[in-house]
């Protein structure tokens, strides 16, 4: 069984864009620093999430370098719009 969040798995972040996974690392390293505050002031109630979010960001840095160094390629962006 991994470690981290069900939501940022390797198959849900295969089928995000690259701007909404950089959106997702940015949300996740504002969390990790919280929680380290936390720790620093003895509030942390739960430890091991300190963990799940670090893997939660190396798994999404992995992604975006496998797309940079072309191992695997971003889904096409959509521009919202249904073609007819």
């Amino acid at each position: 069984m991994s470690i981290g969040t069900p939501d940022y798995s390797m198959k849900n972040l295969n089928e995000k864009t690259n701007a909404e996974i950089e959106g997702l690392i940015k949300k996740s390293k504002e969390e990790l620093f919280n929680l380290r505050f936390q720790k620093a002031t003895s509030q942390l109630e739960n430890s091991a999430r300190i963990k799940a979010v670090k893997a939660d960001v190396a798994r999404m840095l992995t992604v975006l370098r496998e797309r940079q160094l072309g191992i695997t390629e971003a889904p096409e962006e959509t521009s919202g719009k249904a073609d007819k």
